[in-house]
C-alpha cells in the first residue's frame, strides 16, 4: 500500500502518527494526573489544614469534600488511563469525560491550589485534544 497520495490511510500520516502517540500518552498523562489527585484528595481529606480557605466564592465546599471529588475522580481516572495505555475502546469516551470533569473541578478548586489547578487542566486539555482526534478519525484506521 501507498504511503503517499490520497489513498494514504489516517494511521500512516504525519498527523495520525502524532495523534496515536498522542493518545498514548494521553492515557499516562491521564493517569498520573489521576494519580496526583487521589493523592491531592487523601491529602484534603485526612487534614483540612493543608490547603489554604481564601475568599468565600460561588463554588465554595468543604476542603474535605473537594477532597472526595478529587479521590472519586482519581480512581476512575487512573483505571481509565491504563485502559487508554492498554487501547480498550471503552477508554475513549470515559476518558474525555473524565478529563473534562477534572478540568471542571480543578477550575473550581483553583482558589485553594491555584497554579497545580491551572497545571492540571492544562494537561486536560490535552488529553482531551489528543481523544478527540483519535474519535475523529477512528473509522479510518
Amino acid at each position: 500500500m501507498s504511503t503517499s497520495g490520497p489513498g494514504r490511510s489516517y494511521r500512516s500520516s504525519t498527523k495520525g502518527a502524532v495523534a496515536a502517540g498522542g493518545t498514548t500518552f494521553a492515557g499516562i498523562m491521564l493517569a498520573t494526573v489521576s494519580g496526583f489527585g487521589f493523592l491531592q484528595g487523601i491529602a484534603a481529606i485526612a487534614s483540612d489544614e493543608v490547603f489554604v480557605t481564601g475568599i468565600a466564592y460561588t463554588y465554595e465546599l468543604d476542603v474535605t469534600a473537594w477532597g472526595w471529588i478529587h479521590v472519586g475522580l482519581g480512581v476512575v481516572g487512573l483505571l481509565t488511563g491504563i485502559g487508554l495505555v492498554m487501547g480498550q475502546a471503552w477508554a475513549m469516551l470515559i476518558g474525555l469525560a473524565i478529563a473534562l470533569l477534572s478540568a471542571v473541578a480543578n477550575f473550581a478548586f483553583m482558589p485553594y491550589y491555584p497554579f497545580w489547578s491551572l497545571a492540571v487542566i492544562a494537561f486536560d486539555v490535552f488529553v482531551i485534544w489528543a481523544l478527540c482526534q483519535e474519535l475523529a478519525h477512528a473509522d479510518e484506521v
